[in-house]
């Protein structure tokens, strides 16, 4: 008589899934393991958006030797980790400035470097007009990013429309640092404005070597706070 062999069978098949289930659940785990590993987070540089006139943007020059491209050269050499944006735009005044400043804070900068009014002064715009233009700027950045440093970037014009234009005009700049807390450049072009071989010949716009010293100057008062 034939011994039936099925129970047997049977067993041997609960056992082979059974090791097949386990093995799998074994393969899994490792998988997640080397998956939760491999997952670092990215971390984004943080960002230093330089906000201007054609100083910033290097007008009369390639961008990437006007100084906040200067300053990136020398933040990378470092191996700091930051990224600037050049907000640059020739010819704009504080009004202008106010707004489209707007869209470049969807950028969250980390550091904020204002440097604006120039214009204003050249072209004899009221010294109260000039200072709430600032004035909002900053309100907006800190209003909305409270940890945003600000960086003021002082600026000096010529006695062209009045000492005491000229006077109130440099003063601006010292007072609303001091009422704002902010870090002051007293001048961004120390050493570069007035100087004919430093300067494009429009007498305004410095050259690439203007460029290098202007990059000096806003380093020492940058680097501090990185």
């Amino acid at each position: 008589m034939k011994k039936n062999n099925y129970p047997h069978l049977i067993i041997i098949l609960f056992l082979l899934l059974g090791f097949a289930c386990g093995t799998n659940e074994v393969d899994t785990d490792e998988t997640e393991v080397v998956r939760e590993e491999g997952a670092k987070p990215s971390i984004e540089p943080k960002t230093i958006l330089f906000f201007g006139n054609s100083l910033t943007a290097g007008y009369g020059i390639d961008p990437e030797d006007a100084f906040p491209g200067i300053i990136q050269q020398k933040i990378d050499s470092l191996g700091l980790d930051y990224k600037i944006i050049n907000g640059g735009l020739s010819g704009e005044t504080t009004a202008s400035g106010l707004n489209r400043l707007d869209w470049f804070l969807e950028e969250e900068p980390d550091i904020f470097i204002l440097e604006l009014g120039g214009n204003d002064g050249l072209r004899g715009i009221a010294v109260d007009e000039t200072r709430k233009n600032l004035e909002m700027m900053i309100e907006l950045v800190q209003t909305r990013y409270p940890d945003t440093e600000i960086v003021l970037a002082g600026m000096q014009i010529p006695p062209n429309m009045g000492r005491d234009y000229a006077e109130n005009f440099r003063n601006m700049y010292l007072d609303i640092a001091g009422d704002y807390d902010l870090v002051l450049i007293p001048f961004l072009l120390e050493g570069v404005g007035g100087e004919a071989s430093l300067n494009l010949p429009d007498g305004i716009h410095p050259t690439e070597e203007g460029h290098k010293i202007v990059a000096e100057t806003v380093w020492e008062y940058l680097y501090p706070i990185l």
